[in-house]
């Protein structure tokens, strides 16, 4: 016997929320352990990484009130990820929360503090905060595309 006093409002899962769930883990991922290591670690991880010292001085320099707009937009996307990949409607709040962070820490970056002039070889990491802004867009719309359509519960 069936109960057929609620109607379903979800959908099969579509393969592209997989896809979009997959990839969004890896890059998120990394954002998240570049957060963990650049925290823990602090200057040995970013000489590892390539940084100057002029650009660790930069990093270093960032005001304490920096670390919640950067919380927000990894930790944000992580957990907006995951929910996402477990057909969650809250995956909408998580990649507004990380799109917002994002979006204040491009505004900090580009145009409140800007960087001193990045070396030849680092040239195109000048045009990285927006990539995660436009990125962090796509998963916060995606996401809420799900969610309209039924597929998020």
């Amino acid at each position: 016997m069936t109960d057929t006093s609620m109607p379903s409002m979800t959908r099969s899962t579509p393969w592209h929320l997989w896809l979009v769930g997959v990839v969004s883990l890896l890059w998120n991922g990394f954002g998240a352990f570049d957060f963990i290591q650049t925290t823990m670690r602090g200057e040995a991880y970013m000489r590892e990484s390539g940084m100057t010292q002029a650009m660790i001085d930069y990093f270093n320099a960032m005001p304490a009130w920096m670390y919640g707009p950067w919380v927000l937009g990894v930790w944000g996307a992580v957990a907006g990820t995951l929910l996402l990949l477990l057909r969650n409607r809250f995956a909408v709040h998580a990649f507004a929360l990380s799109l917002a962070g994002a979006v204040i820490s491009l505004i900090y970056g580009q145009f409140i503090n800007k960087m001193p002039a990045l070396p030849p070889e680092m040239a195109m990491m000048q045009y990285m905060p927006y990539v995660i802004v436009v990125i962090a867009a796509f998963l916060a719309w995606y996401a809420w595309t799900m969610r309209k359509k039924g597929v998020l519960a």
